[in-house]
């Protein structure tokens, strides 16, 4: 058994039933945005981290990309 590269690849972003990686996906987009998909998809899977914990700040950052639109709406 290999051990865990915590640092590269940690488990908890490479364990997608898809095979792919977070961070694959998430680069492609804003920090704000990127950061609503790293929780959202390692929901339940950091060691000390609980399901609900990591989906309450997928919502906190969904509230600030919200905000964030709401403003930039508003300038137009």
């Amino acid at each position: 058994m290999s051990k865990e590269d915590r640092i590269n690849h940690p488990t908890h972003y490479t364990s997608h039933p898809s095979g792919v990686e977070c961070i694959q996906v998430a680069e492609h987009f804003d920090f704000v945005i990127g950061n609503i998909i790293k929780y959202a998809w390692r929901a339940g899977l950091k060691n000390g981290a609980s399901k609900i914990e990591d989906l309450e700040k997928c919502l906190w950052y969904a509230r600030r990309a919200v905000e964030r639109e709401r403003r930039f709406n508003a300038a137009e």
